[in-house]
């Protein structure tokens, strides 16, 4: 009876383990131009600060793209089927049929994205790149509808430019500092790294109001039913992430700069910039930013008619004082 006993204690010493195990298995979730711009940042700090790991998540990887639809289809085929994507490219997602669904808010301000050319190119202003070569990430992605709709504010339209997607924001950079474009979209760090090299053609604040919603949280339709309390301690510690940031911008600087292999001094000038801009939401649905994102994309022609919120957001993973309130 004793053996008995010893060994069936052993045997569930061994399932426990197992099962510890299975839960604290690393995984990766995936976030739009991770590395190069800073939508990532508050993952960043929830990974260095444990925020994830005291929630029983082992969030040790983070798979990128350069922007738009691929960053859905790296969602959709994550093993861990979670994502920080553009809403433009979430919302042309789910009208196509893909089965995923919003479960939170993100950045919400594009106060910091710019078009650039070379210091000694004669353009100071969107009119002036009339018959240039400009260059965006991706179809579909945030950038593509910017420019689109900072043209449209000027009076202009696609066929006054040549656009060209040039891939990341390094690659746009790339492509202005060998002249293979007249204008690239930048945006920080690498408009701080290399104002030396560069100038602003125009900033979208300049166009249009700059409260508009760039990311969205999204999972799959069949992890948001099984998935639940994955997705609420992503949501939680990426809210963590962000009070930190706010609270503690120079510290939380650090940690993105050695996560992306920046330079500390410059991303500290950054970080105090996006407090000050509220540039991280803290994962609740901002329909303002949302429907002025929508809008836009109206306007250019890439949606027919306005979203219907409720049949494509999900918002059961937040917490209750981030539920919508309309």
């Amino acid at each position: 009876m004793r053996i008995r006993k010893i060994l069936r204690a052993a045997a569930l010493g061994v399932l426990a383990v197992a099962a510890f195990t299975a839960s604290a298995r690393a995984e990766t979730i995936t976030v739009t131009h991770w590395g190069s711009a800073f939508y990532g940042a508050p993952y960043a700090v929830a990974m260095e600060k444990g925020f994830f790991k005291k929630r029983g998540l082992d969030i040790t990887g983070i798979l990128t793209s350069a922007g738009g639809g691929t960053s859905v289809r790296n969602t959709l085929a994550g093993d861990l089927p979670f994502g920080e994507v553009a809403l433009p490219a979430a919302i042309l997602a789910i009208n196509s049929g893909q089965p995923i669904r919003m479960i939170s808010g993100g950045v919400e301000t594009i106060a910091d994205i710019l078009w650039i050319t070379q210091p000694d190119a004669p353009y100071a202003s969107i009119k002036d790149l009339a018959g240039k070569k400009v260059s965006f990430t991706s179809p579909g992605s945030v950038t593509n509808m910017l420019i689109l709709m900072c043209l449209k504010a000027a009076g202009m339209d696609a066929k006054d430019v040549k656009l060209v997607p040039a891939g990341d924001i390094g690659a746009n950079l790339s492509a202005v500092l060998n002249r293979a474009v007249d204008a690239g979209m930048n945006g920080e760090p690498l408009y701080s790294q290399n104002k030396a090299k560069i100038k602003p053609v125009f900033w979208t604040k300049d166009c249009f109001p700059p409260e508009m919603t760039q990311t969205v949280g999204i999972t799959t339709t069949d992890f948001a039913a099984t998935g639940g309390d994955k997705l609420r301690a992503i949501l939680a510690a990426r809210r963590e992430g962000v009070e930190y940031i706010m609270k503690n911008p120079d510290e939380s600087a650090d940690i993105v700069a050695k996560a992306y292999n920046g330079d500390p001094k410059l991303y500290r000038e950054v970080f105090r910039h996006f407090v000050e801009i509220k540039y991280f939401g803290d994962g609740r649905f901002n329909f303002a930013g949302m429907n002025r994102m929508a809008e836009g994309m109206q306007l250019v022609g890439t949606l027919k008619a306005p979203p219907d919120w409720k049949k494509i957001i999900d918002p059961q993973f937040l917490p209750q004082d981030l539920m919508p309130t309309q």
